[in-house]
């Protein structure tokens, strides 16, 4: 239960936690049948921490031998808009060369984070790079990521240009906990900057 003084920073909500496991399912049914044909086990990345509770929806339903990790990249702050300029801050423990990769995002945008980590992981010697998406929000794209060999692209929703929280994103670190998908109010993340 997400008490009151949360939901008043939320302008409306976009998704349910009802349609949000409806998906969810779908997309890790779709995933599940593409990783079951490959003969090794395949390693999930997950993009800490926007997209952990996606993460494990998202494992928890793929019947498929896999190996889970986390990398952070950064880029927001504790902004509203990315620097163009992603890093990654925490890198992952397992060993991806010669492997498939399934990068588990909460959200891609510009497609800065994305080109970022597959370039990582490529250097890594990753033999196929996929990208799954909770989120994909075409409207704010500036850089077209190009897969690594028989890499797929997987999406749960098309976002509108708003800025979403929930369901593991966040503003500040906050609204993560909701269990649902909304837009944040303008005067929410405009109060730290009339200061």
């Amino acid at each position: 239960m997400v008490s009151e003084a949360v939901d008043a920073g939320i302008d409306r909500v976009l998704w349910t936690e009802a349609e949000i496991a409806a998906r969810v399912a779908e997309v890790a049914s779709e995933l599940a049948a593409d990783l079951r044909r490959l003969p090794e086990p395949v390693v999930v990345v997950g993009v800490a921490t926007g997209a952990f509770l996606f993460l494990a929806d998202l494992v928890r339903r793929v019947g498929a031998p896999l190996a889970v990790d986390l990398v952070r990249v950064e880029s927001y702050g504790d902004g509203i808009e990315s620097s163009g300029r992603p890093q990654v801050t925490a890198d992952l423990k397992v060993d991806v060369a010669g492997k498939h990769v399934v990068v588990v995002e909460d959200i891609v945008d510009t497609g800065n984070t994305v080109s970022c980590l597959i370039a990582h992981l490529q250097k890594k010697g990753a033999s196929s790079v996929s990208v799954c998406t909770f989120l994909d929000k075409p409207a704010r794209r500036t850089v077209n990521f190009q897969l690594v060999g028989d890499g797929k692209f997987y999406r749960g929703f098309e976002c509108p240009d708003s800025f979403v929280v929930g369901y593991g994103m966040d503003y500040a670190e906050l609204y993560r906990n909701l269990p649902y998908v909304g837009v944040l109010k303008p005067e929410m993340y405009n109060k730290k900057t009339s200061n």
